[in-house]
């Protein structure tokens, strides 16, 4: 990850492409999207997920790894399509279930959500961010490879994030 950080910016390697921005959401326990959230109402609906109920759209979600069936990728897809997905997505570990439900939404829908890997140092650096109740997270990833994690305060009036993908081309 030769990007260069700062002390607002954090290296990050992107495995789908695409824009995202919102308030980070921490899972602290991995999720399987296959029952595991509902793509409809856009909440995690695992019972036994410490998140249980946290809602996913418009925000940077968090998870180190995640679990579960294949059939995660299209409850992700739907989820992105029907604009109860994240933003943008940052995980410890390569996942290619999760990355493959993005580049389905980005074909299918024309909807980007960027999935990206960070190193130990950056996840930790990351986590704290998650404790500030007004930070923002912002990924630019033009193309997979490197690309910077930013963060900032977040804006508007309200100090509700600004939803990540594009709702352009949606489909019903």
């Amino acid at each position: 990850m030769g990007t260069e950080a700062s002390a607002s910016s954090w290296p990050a390697q992107a495995i789908v492409a695409g824009q995202g921005r919102g308030a980070p959401l921490l899972l602290s326990e991995p999720l399987s999207f296959w029952g595991g959230y509902d793509a409809e109402r856009g909440c995690v609906i695992e019972a036994a997920h410490p998140q249980q109920g946290a809602r996913l759209a418009a925000r940077v979600m968090l998870m180190e790894r995640a679990k579960g069936s294949s059939s995660s990728s299209s409850v992700l897809a739907e989820a992105i399509r029907n604009g109860t997905g994240p933003a943008a997505i940052v995980m410890r570990e390569r996942d290619l279930i999760v990355g493959l439900g993005c580049i389905v939404a980005s074909e299918l829908y024309g909807l980007q959500v960027p999935v990206v890997v960070v190193d130990a140092s950056t996840w930790q650096a990351l986590l704290g961010r998650c404790a500030a109740a007004s930070a923002e997270l912002h990924i630019d990833a033009a193309e997979p490879g490197d690309c910077l994690i930013r963060a900032s305060a977040r804006g508007g009036d309200n100090g509700l994030a600004t939803p990540g993908p594009s709702t352009a081309g949606k489909h019903p």
